[in-house]
């Protein structure tokens, strides 16, 4: 498909933090011509669809970091425009349980960063306010986040690209349209694909698992490689359903990136368990044993992957272990709420996790956005991009007006 006219931007990537970015630029550029290009047939498909749902508080993050500050922000707007929008959500708020008295120094820790990065709505409580909210959580303490809450993440990618198209009825939604190479020309970019050119003035990738090859088919040099990390749920059945009303975390160990297994209501009523976290052999595999040579090539030909593997060896045992074993599994849960039975439980979906993994093996914490020429990309948006991906969009338009000398109309 050949454009005759140019676009006024082009953006690669149709989960949420494209989404948010074509809906901040088109709200704040009306008369923008603007054109997203998504290579599955609906949005939202991958991180963003599969992911656990959860509007985070930004109650983990480093104080002053841009994860810390957009999350907030971006949590705030993000519940303000679910309301506004009718996107299905609930703020039911979560608790952080500590099981034994050697992770009370983490919690109390976890609850200053909150402190520092403006949270609102935390408290901690003890085992019998525990038992009040949570009455199968056994616990010691806890910091209860009455602003965390949950979200159809979907609903509201949608909601979004459905609000921005109406602003301007030129701009387009492109599925089922996979990138493919992008070249700059005198007066901007002509991105191919696999249906066709557009030529563009200005071009955003905002690519979540492949956002380090699009950065690489751009032109830029980077350093550090995405390293997909498969997270494996269990649903509970409705047996078990009833042991769990809200969401609840255990406290997090900091020797590892991830959060830890967790408890989560769905805006649907379901309950989900998990997820782990394991090294996965396709950026966009969601089986157990989904493989794709490429991607396996690319991590295990990088160093940065092996030194990971090596500094959390024992860590990454136990969670293939757990991928493979109900039991294994439900005995992570039953730390939370220990009368959990094989019964209570079932297996559910997967989502994988894009993380941007330098070459000393150190995840990169922070979201990382980066200008080259006319072009931006977003080149790290892990957890929690879905529940920032306002704010973030609205830094990315920030950069385009400023770098790219968009003039607003």
């Amino acid at each position: 498909m050949n454009e005759q006219r140019p676009w006024d931007v082009v953006i690669v990537g149709g989960g949420i933090v494209g989404v948010a970015t074509l809906y901040k630029l088109q709200t704040r550029y009306p008369a923008l011509r603007i054109l997203l290009l998504e290579k599955e047939a609906a949005l939202a498909d991958h991180q963003t669809g599969n992911n656990s749902g959860v509007i985070h508080s930004g109650i983990y993050y480093k104080p002053g970091s841009y994860k810390a500050r957009n999350c907030v922000n971006g949590r705030r707007e993000l519940v303000a425009f679910a309301k506004e929008h009718g996107v299905p959500h609930d703020i039911c708020g979560k608790l952080i349980v500590a099981t034994n008295r050697e992770e009370l120094p983490r919690l109390e820790k976890i609850y200053n960063t909150g402190i520092a990065n403006g949270i609102e709505g935390m408290e901690r409580i003890a085992a019998e306010r525990i038992k009040e909210i949570e009455p199968f959580c056994e616990g010691i303490a806890a910091v209860r986040v009455g602003c965390t809450g949950i979200i159809d993440f979907r609903a509201a990618t949608n909601k979004m690209a459905d609000l921005a198209l109406a602003l301007q009825p030129e701009s387009r939604v492109a599925l089922g349209e996979t990138f493919e190479e992008i070249a700059s020309t005198d007066s901007g970019s002509v991105v191919r694909t696999s249906k066709g050119t557009h030529r563009t003035r200005f071009a955003i990738f905002c690519g979540g698992l492949q956002s380090d090859r699009l950065a690489k088919a751009d032109g830029a040099k980077v350093k550090e490689r995405i390293v997909g990390f498969r997270g494996d749920y269990y649903d509970l059945t409705e047996q078990g359903h009833h042991k769990v009303k809200h969401l609840i975390y255990p406290v997090p160990d900091p020797r590892f990136p991830f959060l830890g297994v967790h408890f989560t209501r769905m805006t649907d009523g379901s309950i989900e368990c998990g997820p782990n976290a394991v090294f996965t052999f396709k950026r966009e595999g969601y089986g157990k044993t989904d493989f794709d040579l490429k991607d396996t090539i690319d991590a295990l030909t990088y160093g940065g992957t092996w030194k990971l593997f090596f500094s959390n060896m024992s860590y990454g045992i136990d969670e293939y272990r757990r991928a493979f074993s109900k039991r294994l599994f439900l005995r992570t849960l039953k730390r939370l709420i220990p009368s959990l039975a094989m019964e209570d439980i079932k297996p559910g979906r997967a989502g994988v996790r894009a993380m941007l993994l330098g070459t000393d093996g150190v995840m990169v914490d922070d979201f990382r956005i980066e200008r080259r020429g006319n072009h931006i990309h977003v080149l790290n948006a892990p957890s929690p991009a879905a529940t920032a991906a306002l704010a973030i969009g609205e830094h990315i338009v920030d950069m385009a007006a400023k770098e790219l000398a968009i003039a607003p109309v």
